[in-house]
């Protein structure tokens, strides 16, 4: 136990890197090597037991291999070429691209990040998005900064009792041994900044990580500048704690994020905030225009809201943020004074009913009100975000609510196993690494002969069985189970078996049980004696949540059942490293989330780039690829009024008994391709470009970055005189718009149309002293659905004929595109916005009354 003395002068001490071997160091500290095979291999045949006990970090090696070890690598000419190559690798990713025209930045703020196995910051899914965006951004240089928390503790590490039952141990993080850096100033010194709290100021430490060009920060407040202890632990735990602590932490990494960007000299047109964690940011960028360009809070409001990018990944108002008044009240009383902003205005941006003085702050109507640009993470969810906040934006039709859909990725060089990617050396362009959106080159995977790519499939699941077979036995010894068990968990699975794959977070909706509904149907399906299945199943339930842990446990005990011990395994403490070992070795990847619940999902889309079908609900990104996967629907696309948990589960049984198990033991005839290979490469073929997260940072860039950060350069070149004029404009129409209405309708439509003639809509419009410039007249046309409302619908605007006095006349002459039963409405509302994606929560609607 180390004897504490107090105050420790602290000092690094690194290896003598011997000359030819100088950039060791470079390569170690920036993660490239995380998705550059060169670069890793390098440090895998440094030592390989000792890169595998460093937990695959190369810092730790670096720290810890004998100086004779690199003495001798450094005189291994074999060795030297292999570091040549790597340095090559390196070089070429880094080297610079070509100039941008403008100073776009993107400032990319989110809870947790899943980079690599040796940074434990990232619980599951949201950080791994986050970490693959980093580095996709890195493959296509996108200017981006990312920011984070320093979790002390990190996520849990989970082992299970001897009876099943989850349990939790966090492990300490040494930053001096994870690839990151205190940040400095010119002068050498560390950089710090500070945010207030009712205790007194809260000190911050900004850490550095370079993931191949982007730059990372690190904030972290375990240092002794923070004297009490629950200061000190407020970045300990990733989503421990109550809500007090997590407000603390909402607080240290937006507001003090802004203060670490600020420190280190970046200034970025665009703040991204991935999921409402980070919403505390927008209220930051508003006290500095307040403070520094003498702005009004509605002025501040107008000029920061241009340039914030919101995504939500939340499908379910359950999982959402809420902070009770009294305690955002105790946490921003003295930051709203000091900063001249009227409590109950902030507090106003974060409610559905901005007059309720009793209703929670909401992390994700704060983000909502404050950004231009918002988003979900498929199409499907992108329309059930917009059912879920429709009561924002009462007055619009479900489909016009103002959020878009930019679909996930995963960052194809982390994920792609390395035997594949051999394959693709031999048979696809040489630079088709780079070529992630190119069709033609994915096409050309059909030329892989078809056994090839079967031994290829068979060597990654024989590795994946022997790395679950040490883990099991592993884990078994230090439960320190019967001999029996041990020898069991050295026994488990075969490699010759139909295989599926289930690893996840255990949260209840994701229906980690649905499977084993039926025991007695599913072990028949699996314990066929000619055509065996098997069931490999990962992941772990949060600390709180004990219906997830009863789940762990019930699969847990039915793996001991003496029919199917063989044949279900649960592998202990799922992190990066076993997910990607399951995505590439399983034969098929099992996915039964209750439709709607889940945003997107992005291990499926990693498993079909490895050649592994897909066997999913139509939900989140399956719901877009399930037509060209060539893979297996669960159930449909309709609304369940009856047990969906019960159809869905038969669903599973029939498709395994009648289709999926026949297809995978199917002998070829005659030569021809069997059909599992040719689902293999259809799946690889069509969603490797589609899912691939360089895609996803192309379409953020196009779609959302690039417009906000015109945004904000128009505004800016004035120095920000038209949000001065726009908050004037809004405060003079809000108190106008209760007199704008409409004064006729214009003639109704008599007896039928005939196509292709035109029709004209037109109306009148008190405009109570607006200019008919400050108002927008739509006629919003479309097919007469069954119980009478308009469908498939087309916004027109109407333009402005006529102004006699106070009354406007807008009017247009429309052609049908449709024919049947057609119909219209008309609208006016205040134009306030000139892309109707960034209408803000605030918006004034009326419609017309016949």
């Amino acid at each position: 136990m180390p004897f504490n003395i107090q105050p420790v002068q602290e000092f690094v001490v690194r290896p003598a890197v011997p000359p030819p071997l100088e950039r060791m160091a470079e390569l170690a500290w920036n993660i490239l090597w995380a998705w550059e095979p060169t670069i890793r291999t390098l440090f895998r045949r440094l030592d390989p037991v000792l890169w595998k006990e460093s937990g695959y970090n190369p810092v730790v090696m670096l720290g810890r291999v004998s100086q004779t070890t690199l003495d001798k690598a450094a005189a291994d000419l074999r060795y030297l070429a292999q570091y040549r190559l790597a340095c090559q690798r390196f070089d070429a990713h880094m080297a610079p691209r070509p100039a941008a025209s403008d100073d776009k930045l993107i400032a990319y703020f989110s809870a947790e990040y899943g980079l690599t196995e040796c940074m434990p910051v990232y619980s599951g899914g949201l950080g791994v998005l986050s970490g693959d965006h980093m580095k996709s951004a890195s493959d296509l240089g996108t200017p981006l900064v990312g920011v984070a928390l320093l979790y002390q503790l990190g996520y849990f590490r989970q082992y299970l009792n001897a009876d099943g039952w989850q349990q939790e141990r966090y492990l300490e993080n040494d930053f001096y041994s994870l690839p990151i850096q205190r940040a400095k100033n010119a002068d050498g010194t560390h950089v710090s900044v500070t945010v207030q709290l009712p205790a007194g100021p809260i000190a911050i430490r900004v850490w550095t990580m370079d993931v191949g060009r982007v730059k990372m920060l690190f904030l972290d407040t375990n240092t002794r500048t923070n004297p009490r202890p629950e200061d000190r632990a407020i970045a300990s735990q990733l989503y421990g704690g109550d809500n007090d602590t997590r407000i603390r932490q909402e607080i240290v990494l937006a507001i003090g994020g802004m203060r670490a960007l600020e420190a280190l000299g970046f200034n970025p047109t665009v703040f991204h905030m991935n999921e409402g964690h980070s919403a505390f940011l927008a209220i930051e960028r508003i006290r500095l225009f307040i403070e520094r360009q003498g702005l009004t809070f509605a002025e501040a409001l107008e000029a920061t809201r241009v340039n914030n990018v919101f995504t939500t990944h939340t499908p379910v108002p359950a999982g959402i943020d809420l902070f009770d008044p009294g305690l955002v009240y105790h946490y921003f009383r003295q930051y709203c004074q000091d900063a001249g902003i009227d409590f109950s205005e902030f507090m106003a941006l974060g409610r559905r009913n901005p007059l309720d003085a009793s209703e929670a702050l909401s992390m994700a109507i704060l983000a909502l009100n404050t950004s231009a640009y918002r988003n979900g993470v498929s199409i499907l969810h992108g329309k059930i975000s917009q059912e879920m906040w429709h009561a924002l934006w009462p007055s619009l039709p479900v489909e016009e609510i103002p959020i878009t859909a930019v679909t996930n990725g995963v960052h194809m060089p982390s994920w792609l196993n390395g035997d594949l990617a051999d394959l693709y050396d031999q048979y696809l362009e040489p630079d088709w690494r780079n070529r992630w959106g190119d069709s033609a080159v994915w096409a050309q995977i059909a030329d892989i002969p078809d056994e090839e790519l079967l031994e290829m499939h068979r060597r990654r699941k024989r590795r994946l069985i022997a790395f679950i077979r040490d883990r099991q036995t592993a884990s078994a010894y230090r439960r320190k189970a019967a001999a029996a068990e041990v020898r069991h968990a050295a026994e488990v699975l075969d490699p010759h078996a139909l295989t599926i794959g289930f690893a996840r977070r255990f949260a209840t909706y994701k229906r980690a049980t649905l499977l084993f509904r039926d025991v007695d149907r599913l072990k028949k399906i699996l314990c066929d004696r000619e055509h065996p299945v098997q069931i490999v199943i990962a992941g772990k339930a949060h600390p709180k949540d004990q219906p997830g842990k009863a789940f762990i446990r019930e699969i847990v005990q039915l793996s001991r059942d003496a029919d199917l011990w063989k044949h279900i395994v649960f592998v202990e403490d799922y992190d990066m490293k076993v997910a990607r070992e399951l995505v590439q070795g399983v034969d098929l990847w099992l996915n039964n989330p209750r439709r709607g619940e889940e945003a997107c999902g992005t291990s499926g889309m990693k498993a079909a780039m490895n050649g592994v079908l897909n066997l999913s609900v139509l939900d989140g990104w399956f719901d877009e690829a399930y037509e060209v996967s060539g893979g297996w629907a669960i159930g449909d696309r309709e609304e369940y009024s009856e047990d969906q948990d019960a159809i869905h589960a038969s669903n599973i049984y029939y498709l395994l008994e009648r289709e999926i198990v026949p297809l995978f033991y199917a002998q070829s005839l005659g030569g021809s391709t069997p059909d599992w290979v040719r689902r293999m490469k259809q799946s690889m073929v069509n969603l490797t470009p589609a899912f691939d997260a360089r895609r996803m940072v192309h379409d953020y860039t196009r779609r959302l970055y690039d417009p906000a950060h015109r945004n904000w350069d128009k505004l800016r070149s004035n120095n920000f005189e038209d949000a001065r004029t726009r908050a004037a404009w809004n405060t003079r129409v809000h108190q106008i718009w209760p007199q704008v209405n409409f004064v006729d309708m214009g003639p109704a439509p008599v007896g039928p149309v005939t196509s292709g003639h035109a029709l004209e809509v037109q109306t009148r419009v008190r405009l109570a002293g607006l200019k008919p410039s400050d108002v927008r007249v739509e006629c919003v046309f479309g097919r007469i659905g069954v119980n009478g409302g308009l469908e498939e619908t087309e916004v027109i605007p109407l333009p402005n004929s006529a102004l006699n006095g106070d009354i406007g006349t807008f009017s247009r002459k429309i052609i049908p595109s449709q024919t049947g039963r057609l119909g219209y409405a008309v609208r006016i509302s205040a134009n306030h916005f000139e892309d109707p994606l960034t209408r803000p929560v605030t918006s004034l609607i009326r419609w017309g009354i016949r």
